[in-house]
């Protein structure tokens, strides 16, 4: 059989990009909470999110603080988050390992958050380091060419997969590499929610589910 690689996007593909938030925002308010003895600040700050409002800058004004935003975006993208793989994800991920499937993620953000949520989720039981790309250190972000074209160095010869959420950027390098492109429909639990996007944004398949992606590269 020819040789497969699969390559994730991270958030809202592999995981879901609220529980991160979710897990920051506990963290933070636990520590106003035992810092300034304040209550309840963790639900404030949930509502405050729901109503698309600043939470940093209301969690100040509602408790009387003055917390630099710089502190509380250290805290957020800084922490080191409680958050899993879904089973569905997971029974996937040992699937393709145990058919020696090649795994890979591109994904863009900061070297410390996206390294701390790969290693919160324990994906390196699956996915090589070296396969994890993260813009801030490769240098590059999508939707460029150069993290997709790092496999195809890598590997060479095989039939190549993507698998993301974002269909602003997700799609466009693999589509014009020839790869077979997946978008991970939004549950409705999406940050950032999908849109009507144009012919080389377009994924090539659409998915409800991991179970979905099973028939598609097993």
């Amino acid at each position: 059989m020819r040789k497969r690689v699969v390559v994730f996007d991270l958030d809202d593909t592999l995981y879901k990009e609220i529980d991160f938030l979710k897990s920051a925002y506990m963290e933070i308010a636990s520590w106003i909470e035992e810092s300034y003895g304040k209550i309840g600040v963790y639900e404030y700050m949930l509502s405050c999110y729901k109503q698309k409002l600043n939470v940093f800058s209301c969690v100040n004004d509602e408790y009387e603080l003055d917390i630099p935003l710089r502190t509380y975006l250290m805290k957020y993208r800084e922490h080191f988050p409680t958050i899993f793989l879904s089973d569905n994800v997971e029974s996937t991920l040992k699937r393709m390992y145990k058919a020696n499937i090649i795994s890979g993620i591109i994904t863009d953000g900061r070297r410390i958050t996206q390294s701390n949520k790969i290693r919160a989720l324990k994906l390196d039981r699956y996915i090589l380091w070296e396969n994890c790309i993260i813009s801030e250190t490769f240098g590059y972000s999508k939707p460029s060419l150069e993290a997709f074209l790092y496999f195809q160095h890598k590997y060479g010869s095989a039939d190549y997969y993507y698998i993301g959420d974002n269909v602003l950027k997700d799609f466009i390098a693999p589509n014009q590499l020839g790869w077979t492109t997946i978008c991970l429909l939004d549950d409705g639990q999406n940050i950032h929610k999908q849109l009507s996007v144009s012919d080389n944004m377009k994924p090539q398949y659409e998915i409800v589910d991991f179970h979905s992606l099973e028939k598609l590269i097993l």
